[in-house]
Formats: structure tokens, sequence, C-alpha cells
């Protein structure tokens, strides 16, 4: 099967969108011949680990630039002027493909990243014109951030979520790209139940649900140490990108209304941003001796960091399936979090904790409850930890290929 896949952000030995573009590139051309046009950022770094593949004689990767300007541009999230030149390097990857298409049989066309709703490339009009199956996703297509937390938020941000909001919910109802490719898709993935949920109801249109990350699953996974000291408290880590909606606010409230309840609690914080507000808060609340901040860490520090943890409190509202829940169940760390995004379909009774998303208050109470539930059965913590050794194997980008090279099969019968 010779399939071609759009995908804007490959990078090896990366999380975010460069790691969900080279995961499913690597791992489907383990069954397939994978044509991958992508930006060209990374291609040094592509080119080596390529080589080291056994895999690499199916893996032909096509490059379309775009400047040092865009590329901060796309990185410096949030950045809206990005979305105007990702248009145009959409425009110049359907020709790209149309070329591709003229020298190769090519199977199936699938729209990988950047996983976001908005901007759905052009591939399918390439689909109808040769008449091949067109693969949409996964798709992050939320329709903003929860009402019940506004409120708690400074007003310039709150300013922002709230028109976000209504620009996601217009471009949702009224784009009419995003509702030609989502119709003309044979396969529509989405990323999150609230991306699955949004493509019915905007687009009338059905979604399989599977989630845009996965688990690297490592030759000395099943004999990494399980964590059993519990003789200085229980350690807590937060990690990922210092803004709004990854609400670093609640975990800190949390961690001070557990140890005013005399809980023996640490707080690790790890990630990029402006953490004054965030020291402030701790400071007011008399807690700054119990936050460890560790900034900016490399991806093999966060590995170590987690497995020196107990849990991971994933505090964030608005997200697709965010990578650090992905690797804390890879290095046995049960987690903590909202019932809502990609984490919801990932997160269950056997290895962590959902707690419904209500408001901000309603978010601190329930976090403190689990956590104190689980500081008194630390028991409980270990046989969490030791299920996600079986998790993780459900959950890795192996399952993930297998499942998308079957849609691709089905689509393919589909069409005959």
């Amino acid at each position: 099967m010779k399939v071609l896949i759009n995908a804007y952000a490959v990078c090896p030995g990366m999380g975010s969108e460069p790691g969900v573009g080279w995961h499913w590139t690597t791992e489907i051309a383990k069954h397939c011949e994978v044509f991958v046009i992508t930006e060209s950022e990374f291609k040094e770094k592509i080119l080596t680990e390529v080589e080291k593949l056994p895999q690499k004689k199916n893996l032909h990767f096509f490059w379309n630039e775009v400047s040092p300007e865009v590329r901060t541009m796309c990185w410096n999230q949030g950045d809206w002027r990005f979305y105007w030149h990702y248009r145009k390097w959409q425009k110049r990857t359907y020709k790209i493909a149309k070329h591709l298409c003229e020298q190769q049989e090519i199977d199936i066309l699938h729209q990988l990243n950047m996983i976001g709703f908005r901007e759905p490339g052009f591939l399918w009009k390439l689909a109808k014109k040769k008449n091949i199956p067109f693969v949409w996703g996964p798709i992050d297509a939320k329709e903003g951030f929860p009402k019940g937390y506004l409120s708690a938020l400074p007003l310039k941000h709150r300013l922002f979520m709230q028109v976000k909001t209504l620009i996601s919910i217009f471009q949702l109802r009224y784009n009419s790209r995003v509702d030609r490719a989502a119709r003309r898709a044979a396969i529509l993935i989405g990323a999150s139940p609230e991306s699955v949920e949004s493509m019915r109801k905007y687009k009338n249109c059905r979604a399989i649900l599977i989630n845009e990350t996965a688990c690297t699953l490592s030759p000395d996974s099943d004999s990494q140490e399980t964590i059993e000291k519990f003789s200085d408290g229980i350690h807590i880590l937060w990690c990922g990108k210092i803004e709004i909606r990854k609400q670093l606010t609640l975990a800190i409230k949390t961690l001070g209304e557990l140890l005013r309840k005399e809980r023996k609690v640490t707080l690790h914080v790890a990630g990029s941003g402006d953490t004054a507000p965030y020291k402030s808060l701790a400071k007011s609340l008399n807690i700054e001796g119990n936050i460890q901040w560790h900034g900016m860490l490399s991806h093999e520090e966060v590995q170590t960091l987690m497995k020196k943890c107990h849990l991971l409190l994933f505090t964030s509202l608005a997200e697709g399936t965010p990578h650090v829940v992905l690797e804390a169940i890879q290095n046995r760390l049960p987690v903590l979090c909202h019932d809502c995004c990609g984490m919801a379909a990932v997160i269950d009774d056997s290895i962590g904790r959902k707690i419904a998303v209500t408001n901000a208050e309603g978010s601190v109470e329930r976090f403190t409850a689990v956590i104190e539930n689980l500081t008194d059965s630390p028991e409980e913590l270990l046989r969490l930890s030791q299920n996600c050794s079986e998790r993780r194997k459900s959950l890795s980008w192996e399952k993930r290929a297998e499942q998308i090279v079957e849609l691709y099969s089905l689509a393919l019968s589909e069409k005959k």
C-alpha cells in the first residue's frame, strides 16, 4: 500500500507536533510505503535517524521549506499570523502531492498534522480529482476553554479565551474548507472525545476516536523499578509549558490545601514560561518551600524526574492529547487530571484518576480529595503504577500504526 502523508511538523526525539509526525510516519512505514511531505527545519535530524530504521526503504521525504521568520511564528503558539503562511505552505504541498500522484500509484492520501482543525490543507481536493481515499486526522476540534473557569482568570486572559472560543465555534460552523475536507474524508479521526463530538455537531460527520500521540516502548520498559519510598512524603510532578490554559494555578492552590491539612507533599514544576505570578501565588500561600522549580528540562531529564515522583498532576483544560501524559504512563507514573480533552480517553481508574470539569474552586477541592486519599493509601499508588505496565502496551505507537493501517484497508475496500 502506498500512502502519501501531509505532515508539516516531523522530528525525531521530540514531543508535541514534531513527535506526532515522526512516530506516525515511521510506524506506518513498517506496514506501507510512505511518501511524506514536510517542512525542512529538521531535515538533517530526519535523514540521520531514518538511516537507522529497518523500514528506511519504505520512507520517502519531500521538503517544503518556510523562512526562519515563519518558523518562529509557528513555535510562538498564539501567533495568528502563522496561519496565513501555513495556508500558503499547504497550497505548495498540494502541488507537490499532485506531482507525486502523477509519478506513483498512491493508494491513500492522509492529512496528518498540524492537528488543529482550522487548516485542513488541500489533499481532499486532490482525492476528489484522483479518486483516492482521503484520511484526515487525528484532528483537535474543541469549541474552547470551559466557561466555569473563566471567572478565575485575569481579565486579559479571560477576554482572550472568550474571543478564541467564539472564533473556534464560528470556524467549526462556517469554514467551508473544513466542511469540504470533513465531508470528503473516507476516514475522519478525532484526537479527543470533544473533537469527535464537534465533527458530529457541526459537520454531521462520524469521526473515529484515536489519540494523536502514544507510548514509546523501550527494551527496558518492564524491568523499570517502581518507586516505593514515601518516607519524605509524596512527590507530585506538574509538567508543561507555563501558560494560562495549563492552569498551574490549580496545582499550587491544591498544594496549599494539602499542606493546610498537614499532608507531606512536594510539588515539582517543570516547564518553560513566566513563573513570576505563580511564585508570587505560592509566596502568598506560604508554601514556596514545598515547590521545586526545575525550569525547562531536556527530554531525558523529564524522564528521570518522572521516575522519582509518585503522581503526575495534569491540570490543563485545553489540549489535544498531551504527550506528557503518555510519557508518564511509559514511566509508570499514575496521572491525576480533568475528565476532558485527549487525556479523558487515555486515563482510567486502573492507572490514575479523573475529576469532573466544573470550576476552579471545584477542581481544587476534587484534586485535594483525590491526593488525600492516595497519601492515606500508598499501596493504591503502587497498584496504579504497576498497572501502567500493561496499559502502555495498548497505548503504544505500534498499536496506533496497526489501527491506522486497518482504517486504510477499510477505506480502500469501500472505494472498491
